[in-house]
């Protein structure tokens, strides 16, 4: 009888260790390969419930405590990796070392079960172009031309109505009150672009975000979004913006891109306009170069847009250091696990969903 028990016991606890988890999380991954069940069923049905709770909650407080989340994950990383090596030096290593693997394997599999319920499942949608009703064609180095030249224009047009001297210096938390606001004034022309109980902060890593090679970022966990103040402030409306996407449930870094782009360019603060064409003109120079193109149409560019442009420039070039490779590496592996096959040049994908939404809609 003792017998049965004992097994009756060893077969819950390994459902609970284990079963529960392993199909969960193949169940997680099927659900990936259908793009219009998460976007009718996850994206555009649970996730705004559950982004709008963290929200809700995690917005009361003044700091992030998603910042917070990831210093502990690291600090116990690290205390993981002291004891392991602890093991490895005693004589029960064998032992030792095969439940530490168990328990980390198993730590991975909630890990991922957590990620995927909370956000990771956007990264599969149908998404912003789906919602536009425009689609992802292929394109020439002529219409990525003509692109850059539009984009060229706006520059030309909006700098010189901002200052005729340095860019303005407006306060961090300003810039995100205001990119927060736009978003709500944003409403009556994409109807899906819905964004209630705001999060943003200032990241507690700031001081060292040139060595991580961020300017910011998303909490999955928290639901909070990140702004490097370390940053040339003219950056800061096109990033808030980005990042306040990736909330909305806009994961791939081309659609948050994209988003960022449609609430940017219809501000009424010509400062916010300046910030998102200045980075489209990065992106579409960066494409036109990889076409083998030289004419990225720089010398088409006012003196002040190309002194702000070289500014920016200085800037990063005096934070390079050994780490940020590396780091920038990694980050570009975990798009690639998360089916941006670009890696990094992902962002650059943005350039399609231009040259689609001109040629439908007309315009930039």
């Amino acid at each position: 009888m003792q017998q049965d028990n004992n097994e009756k016991y060893s077969f819950q606890k390994f459902i609970q260790l284990w079963l529960i988890p392993i199909v969960l999380t193949f169940f997680l991954i099927v659900i990936s390969f259908f793009p219009t069940v998460v976007e009718n069923y996850y994206s555009t049905g649970l996730y705004p419930h559950i982004s709008k709770f963290q929200r809700k909650i995690f917005g009361l407080l003044n700091f992030s405590i998603g910042d917070v989340f990831y210093f502990l994950v690291i600090f116990t990383l690290l205390k993981k990796i002291i004891k392991l090596i602890r093991f490895i030096i005693k004589k029960d290593a064998r032992k030792n070392f095969g439940n530490s693997l168990l328990i980390g394997l198993r730590t991975i599999l909630w890990l991922f079960i957590f990620f995927q319920i909370l956000w990771g499942l956007n990264y599969y949608r149908t998404g912003i172009a789906h919602q536009l009703k425009i689609d992802k064609e292929d394109y020439t180095k002529q219409d990525v031309e003509l692109l850059i030249c539009d984009i060229v224009q706006k520059l030309n047009t909006i700098r010189p109505l901002i200052s005729n001297d340095s860019l303005p210096q407006p306060s961090f938390k300003n810039i995100i009150e205001e990119a927060i606001q736009l978003y709500d004034t944003i409403k009556p022309t994409y109807h899906f672009i819905n964004y209630q109980n705001n999060a943003v902060k200032k990241s507690l890593f700031s001081n060292v975000s040139h060595y991580i090679g961020f300017t910011g970022y998303y909490n999955p966990f928290s639901g909070e979004a990140q702004l490097s103040t370390n940053i040339p402030k003219i950056l800061a409306p096109y990033i808030v913006c980005h990042e306040i996407a990736h909330q909305l449930g806009y994961a791939q870094e081309d659609e948050a891109n994209f988003v960022g782009y449609l609430v940017c360019s219809k501000s009424a603060n010509l400062y916010f306009q300046y910030s998102v064409y200045l980075d489209l003109y990065k992106y579409a120079a960066t494409e036109l170069l990889m076409m083998n193109e030289k004419n990225t149409h720089a010398w088409e560019l006012n003196s002040l847009v190309r002194k702000d442009l070289k500014d920016i420039r200085s800037f990063f070039l005096s934070q390079e250091n050994k780490l940020e490779p590396f780091m920038t590496a990694l980050y570009g592996q975990y798009l690639k696990a998360n089916r941006q096959s670009k890696g990094l040049d992902s962002y650059n994908d943005i350039i399609g969903l231009l040259i689609s939404k001109k040629k439908k809609y007309g315009g930039i």
